[in-house]
């Protein structure tokens, strides 16, 4: 198709992308089995659309636009679309010439075929194609097992208008002469409401009765019994709909010709499969059955394949036995076959029990092999999880059913007793098997030895029960969140030793003889996540890693190996799995990868383990960002209401754990993920000279001190500030001297927010054009690093601001601006910026801080001045200052041992 395409192209105009969109066309539907028709020709001359019109059973017309490639399923959507018409399975293109109407179904089928086929028909009568007196009609096929008319009011309206014209027609024909008169006063209503006049009645009767019957009664006596039974009731429609659907099943089927390659004997080996809604009937040539399938009796529907000199076939294993059936649909009848027993599982409230289960607890529900299992769908249980609610039919009592200890029959009706046995029967050998607990569930399989503490069974219970429903062994909620059941196992053994052993033991006894392989999967996940955040103790120490050894082949089990031998030698995690953590392992992935954002607008994916500290990860950042040190760089997390940096010697998911935790229980949000953001920044400004590492510089120094600058906390003059604009423009418009008339609208990012009144957006615009002028042509990189270098000489480069409200000192303004630096702690007038008071370090005896206010003690603890300020930000000033100090007191400690200062 490709070398045709390229051909194609070379043709005269107008042909060249006609003839590419109709190959196309064909390979995407399919060669046809047909000639051209008529209609076809005439198209390729005018290079139009072929335009067809469909008879919808409502005496509408639709006009469409189709091509050669047009397929009965295309038409049909085209059909939905246009009319409006929502339940749309059913509904098929029917074909009729003459006499003869067939279907041509809302398949693959080619509706230029039939065309052809009919034009082909008309001239050996002796006609002329193009006169060939063809119809196309759009009516419904076959029913779902579950139709309901309550849907789609314009679905039932269709149907019912092609049930009217069929009675008339004498398509279709009841047994009794009561239901033809029922029928038809029921349209009495439909059609006239409450006028029952005579002429109504008689039009009625001339649109449902059939001529064969009028002349069997008079159409007098028709009207006379309609007349009588009329009857005004609602919903008529869906009731003639439903009549229609339950009388006549063998009207609204699909047929497929089929010859059995093997299976139970029959009287024919070819045949025709009829299938409705209520099920698969197997008929011979003069419409006799042969044999009837209900669909509980399907247990499975496949492709065969490699079958010679067949074409398609299917293998459909029946509690009847197993057929396989070839025939130029059988993929169709396939899908179809699928589709229904498919929808009827999934509306389905009846089961049977493959085997015998005894009531373990409250939870479950007992019941025998064979028994009657009626689910209630109320959504307690995950069904993803391998649980349903139940009912066993006998005993009438409900409780949470294994999945694999049932089958689910696909039926809407009770089933009989004939196939409650034989599915018990046949599906006996279903795989799976869930381990339940049990009173004694620590003594089967691995048990605790004497040499480990046993805590109390009511928190061994609140471990383990959550171990069994996160592995699928115990019925849960259907929206209980995965890391819920997580916190459930861990977070008690985080907090108390002895229960880490018992974690291990009952992991392990569940994945001992267990062949459920949903359950084994989420058994090693668990495994997986107990061996990084804590070890056995030594006694159990030698068992867990015979287990582990003995499985080598499983996919997890050596990096499980590998953390737990990890594990001895680090501090066990305070805190439960990160939901990154059990979102990763749940994917199958043992790297967990985190996205870091830096100050610049760019980030970068890292790999974090279990076992990853703080401090850790600074320095696998730092080198691969190739910075000349990591010092004084820190993580950040940003939530919705808090920056909060975090603590270098403590792992990475449990700062993660801490903060989101807290931030859950500050919100009270119940379930649920806090969003959340990490960064990785400079926090303390010491070494920080412009130039010496001009990626820190780029990454970090300029993004972090250009708000500091703008916002106006630096006291400087109007020459450095027209120096700093014509920088700062430099960047902006990667020194390109065209964008010079864009000063004004740019000045908010060029000058500090106080100081825009100082001149007028004309005298800005001239001062900043002539210290740009002076420049000579620099780089935005270089630029950026001449911003750091001007900035870097006043006192307040480096350092962080707050403005808070001072409770204090009356002679200070309200409000005051604290600056936090490598000198100690600096308050400044906001307006003036006169600095009206220094304190180092060494001079704040202590400080604290909480939601609302940040504390501090001036001098020394006995008569020193107190500072108290109001502000939400205590947490920053407070950690800020710590962080401080501890650096000098480290600082203190290394001196001793080689001459390193601090560049202050």
């Amino acid at each position: 198709s490709h070398y045709c395409l390229n051909v194609s192209s070379q043709e005269p105009a107008g042909y060249s992308s006609y003839c590419a969109d109709r190959l196309r066309r064909t390979v995407m539907n399919g060669t046809r089995e047909e000639p051209p028709s008529y209609l076809e020709l005439q198209a390729t001359k005018t290079k139009k659309p072929i335009v067809v019109t469909v008879m919808l059973m409502d005496n509408r017309s639709i006009n469409l636009p189709v091509d050669s490639a047009s397929t009965s399923k295309e038409i049909c959507q085209l059909i939905s679309n246009k009319i409006n018409l929502k339940d749309s399975f059913g509904f098929s293109i029917y074909v009729a010439l003459y006499a003869k109407v067939w279907a041509l179904g809302s398949g693959r089928e080619h509706v230029m075929d039939a065309i052809s086929r009919c034009e082909q028909d008309t001239k050996r009568r002796g006609g002329q194609e193009q006169h060939a007196p063809w119809r196309l009609i759009f009516r419904k096929e076959i029913f779902t097992p579950w139709h309901n008319c309550s849907d789609d009011k314009l679905s039932t309206d269709l149907i019912y208008k092609q049930i009217i014209h069929g009675l008339k027609s004498g398509e279709y024909q009841c047994q009794k002469e009561d239901d033809y008169v029922d029928l038809a006063a029921k349209h009495l209503y439909i059609q006239h409401g409450s006028d029952s006049r005579p002429e109504n009645v008689k039009d009625v009767v001339q649109d449902c009765i059939s001529n064969s019957l009028l002349e069997t009664k008079t159409e007098s006596n028709w009207v006379q019994m309609v007349s009588t039974a009329y009857a005004q009731t609602d919903s008529l429609k869906a009731e003639i709909v439903d009549y229609a659907r339950q009388k006549w099943p063998i009207f609204f089927s699909r047929f497929f010709e089929v010859a059995k390659l093997s299976g139970p004997p029959l009287p024919k080996s070819k045949f025709i499969v009829a299938i409705n809604w209520t099920g698969i009937t197997f008929l011979d040539e003069r419409e006799k059955r042969l044999a009837e399938l209900s669909f509980p009796e399907v247990m499975a529907v496949n492709a065969v394949r490699n079958v010679k000199k067949s074409g398609q076939a299917v293998s459909l294993m029946t509690l009847k036995g197993d057929f396989t059936l070839s025939g130029p649909s059988a993929a169709d009848m396939a899908e179809l076959i699928t589709m229904f027993v498919s929808g009827l599982t999934e509306r389905s409230q009846y089961a049977v029990a493959l085997k015998e289960v005894e009531k373990q607890d409250a939870t479950f529900l007992s019941f025998k092999k064979g028994e009657l299992i009626m689910l209630i769908k109320d959504n307690d249980f995950s069904q993803d999880h391998g649980w349903v609610k139940g009912q066993n039919d006998r005993t009438k009592q409900t409780g949470a059913v294994p999945i694999d200890a049932i089958t689910i029959l696909p039926t809407l009706s009770k089933p009989t007793n004939e196939v409650m046995v034989r599915s018990s029967q046949s599906n006996q050998n279903k795989q799976g098997g869930k381990q339940i607990l049990t009173n004694g569930m620590l003594q089967k399989g691995i048990s605790v030895t004497s040499a480990v503490q046993n805590p109390p069974l009511l928190a061994i219970l609140d471990c383990c029960v959550p171990i069994l429903k996160y592995m699928g062994d115990y019925p849960t909620k259907q929206q209980q969140n995965p890391l819920e059941l997580t916190d459930q196992i861990f977070s008690p053994a985080t907090k108390h030793d002895a229960l880490r052993d018992e974690i291990y033991c009952q992991i392990m006894k569940q994945m001992t003889n267990n062949n459920n392989r949903l359950s084994m999967e989420h058994g090693w996940q668990l495994m997986w996540l107990s061996c990084g955040l804590f070890p056995p103790s030594q006694p159990l120490l030698k068992h867990a890693q015979r287990f582990l050894e003995s499985r080598r082949r499983e996919p997890l089990a050596s990096d499980c190996l590998q953390r737990m031998q990890s594990s001895l030698r680090m501090e066990p995690r305070k805190l439960p799995p990160h939901h990154v953590e059990l979102d990763a392992i749940q994917q199958n992935s043992t790297q967990i990868r985190h996205k870091i954002h830096f100050p610049n607008d760019t980030d970068e994916i890292f790999e974090v383990a279990t076992n990853t500290r703080i401090k850790d990860l600074i320095l696998n950042i730092s080198r691969k960002l190739e910075l000349s040190s990591a010092d004084g760089f820190s993580i950040f997390v940003k939530t919705n209401d808090k920056f909060l940096s975090l603590n270098e010697t403590d792992y990475f998911f449990d700062s993660l754990r801490q903060i989101t935790d807290w931030s859950k229980s500050v919100k009270r949000i119940d379930g649920g993920l806090v969003n959340y953001t990490v960064f990785f920044m400079r926090k303390l400004w010491f070494n920080v000279i412009p130039g010496r590492d001009t990626k820190a510089d780029l990454i970090f120094h300029f993004p972090q001190e250009l708000p500091k600058y703008l916002r106006g906390y630096h006291v400087c003059t109007k020459e450095e500030m027209l120096k700093i604009a014509a920088l700062l423009f430099c960047i902006k418009v990667n020194n390109d001297k065209n964008q010079l008339v864009m000063i004004p609208k740019l000045l908010k990012e060029l000058v500090p927010t106080d100081q825009l009144k100082a001149m007028s957006e004309n005298e800005w615009k001239k001062n900043i054009t002539a210290s740009f002028n002076k420049q000579t042509g620099m780089t935005a990189d270089e630029a950026k690093v001449a911003f750091l270098k001007a900035v870097h000489r006043w006192p307040t480069f480096g350092c962080a601001f707050f403005d808070v409200k001072q409770t204090s000192e009356q002679k200070f303004p309200d409000i005051v601006r604290i600056a936090i630096s490598k000198q100690g702690l600096t308050i400044i007038h906001p307006k003036t910026k006169e600095t009206l008071a220094t304190h180092p370090f060494n001079r704040i005896a202590n400080w604290s801080s909480g939601s609302t206010y940040f504390h501090m003690t001036i001098g020394n603890l006995v008569n020193g001045s107190k500072f108290l300020c109001e502000t939400s930000l205590g947490y920053k000033m407070d950690d800020l200052i710590s962080s401080y100090v501890n650096m000098y007191l480290s600082d203190r400690k290394t001196v001793q041992t080689r001459n390193r200062r601090f560049d202050i």
